[in-house]
């Protein structure tokens, strides 16, 4: 961190970013699980700076209740009808106090994968030239459509020219900037009193700022990062994928290096926010979302995705999705299961194959091996749920709970009609319609007694080949005799 907190860094996100083509303003389109303003709000908090201040302007009352969801201390200041960089900084000065002095950061909410060590840096060159101007600057093979930078022969930086006012032999140069300065306060202030619009977009530049520091002869540094993607912006969905690629590559890559072992990681997505303990395996075709926590030695995937879920050391969840859930200690889920919001699994409990659960507490060691649905339910401590059971929590108007105590065992193809309780330390037979309460120790049992109607297949199916089985059957039976 750098010895002095500068004192606002500015984030310019007032532009309705046409070439996206899209009904979501640009900056909330989100990659790595953040919006692309989130990513500029973290890396602006990441240097302390003593005001955060945005800029707004589309869909000012969307994108303002998205930045104070994410940072309820950032200043939300609205641009004016004057267009250009250079006003959007000056309406966010006349919102701060006007006493500012120091250093001011200026960043873009579009560029997602600046980080706070790269402002830091800036800030900490900026006040060590003590220079009225520091821009960040990258080297691009191809600079279409950034702003040029403007050298003499000495490398003194004299300028910064839009593209769209480049001359030919600018438009040669391949040195660009980034958007990203930091400037001195009081210099700032007065500067931007002097930009006008007379230019091509007849807007007002924060880049003319420049021009008028080596007018007056103060210094203009230009820091040079070497990461480009740091300096890359989003101007529409192709590149808004290129950066989100190169997001989960990084993020991947930075689990392995703190102890995730992951298989595939060109098919392993995962979001900025997450954290993965020591040895857990990421097998291929998995996506991790939000903010999910996951234990060490786990295994996770292939083909799961997980948003927001919380798996405890040495558990196991494959082939399977879940949302908002907790998965406890050395328990499994998986394969083919769906795990909504509010499902709680115990320590060593099991989530089996094709199994659905919701808001659902399932205690230490307690088993739903496979094919039920379970839903608003509480299931005891080692309680078994037998294939095929349903927990019918919906009477077409409210929810009802179901609670199953420990060690209780549901037979198959059982129904629970919500809302029961089915005491500790009882049977529930297969294929039961539980529509009363069961005290503990007591076996469940609703099904009709079975009949079997001799001769029925002989006088319904004659001549089948059902009948032709039965009769063989019954002969063989007979000879045995």
């Amino acid at each position: 961190m750098s010895d002095r907190r500068p004192t606002a860094v500015i984030v310019l996100a007032a532009g309705e970013g046409t070439r996206m083509k899209s009904t979501t303003p640009k900056v909330l389109h989100t990659i790595g699980g953040r919006s692309l303003v989130g990513h500029a709000l973290r890396a602006a908090r990441g240097v302390d700076p003593l005001h955060l201040a945005v800029v707004v302007r589309h869909e000012r009352d969307r994108v303002a209740a998205h930045i104070a969801e994410h940072d309820e201390d950032a200043v939300i200041v609205d641009q004016d009808d004057i267009k250009g960089t250079g006003r959007a900084v000056e309406c966010a000065l006349e919102t701060l106090p006007d006493d500012l002095t120091g250093t001011i950061v200026v960043t873009y909410g579009d560029v997602p994968l600046l980080t706070s060590e790269t402002l830091d840096e800036l800030v900490t060159v900026h006040d060590r030239a003590t220079d009225a101007v520091t821009v960040v600057t990258a080297t691009l093979d191809d600079p279409t459509g950034y702003g040029r930078v403007v050298r003499r022969a000495d490398g003194v930086v004299t300028a910064i020219v839009e593209q769209k006012d480049c001359t030919d032999e600018q438009l040669a140069i391949r040195e660009v900037n980034s958007g990203i300065y930091a400037f001195d306060a009081a210099f700032l202030r007065e500067a931007l009193t002097e930009v006008g619009t007379d230019n091509a977009q007849g807007e007002k530049y924060l880049t003319d700022v420049v021009g008028i520091c080596t007018r007056r002869g103060l210094g203009v540094h230009a820091h040079l990062v070497a990461d480009l993607w740091q300096t890359e912006g989003v101007n529409d969905k192709v590149q808004l994928a290129r950066l989100g690629a190169e997001l989960n590559r990084r993020t991947v890559e930075q689990a392995m290096r703190e102890g995730a072992i992951v298989i595939d990681p060109a098919t392993t997505w995962i979001d900025a926010d997450v954290t993965i303990g020591p040895d857990t395996v990421i097998h291929p075709g998995t996506q991790i979302h939000g903010a999910t926590t996951i234990g060490a030695e786990c295994v996770i995937g292939p083909d799961t995705t997980l948003k927001d879920v919380e798996v405890g050391d040495g558990a196991s969840v494959v082939r399977s999705q879940a949302e908002l859930a907790f998965v406890g200690p050395g328990a499994t889920v998986g394969p083919f299961s769906y795990l909504r919001p509010g499902t709680n699994l115990g320590a060593k409990g099991k989530i089996g194959a094709f199994v659905e659960t919701k808001n659902a507490a399932i205690g230490e060691g307690a088993k739903v091996p496979h094919l039920t649905y379970c839903g608003d339910a509480t299931i005891g401590e080692g309680a078994n749920i037998g294939a095929g059971t349903i927990f019918a929590n919906y009477d077409g108007v409210t929810k009802g709970h179901t609670n199953v105590g420990a060690w209780s065992f549901v037979g198959s193809n059982s129904v629970i009609v919500a809302p029961r309780t089915i005491g500790a330390g009882t049977y529930v037979a297969a294929g039961s319609a539980v529509v009363a309460d069961v005290e503990p120790g007591q076996l469940a049992v609703t099904r009709a007694q079975q009949r079997n109607i001799d001769g029925w297949v002989a006088r319904r199916r004659a001549g089948t080949k059902t009948d032709e089985a039965a009769r063989a059957a019954t002969d063989t039976k007979d000879e045995q005799r």
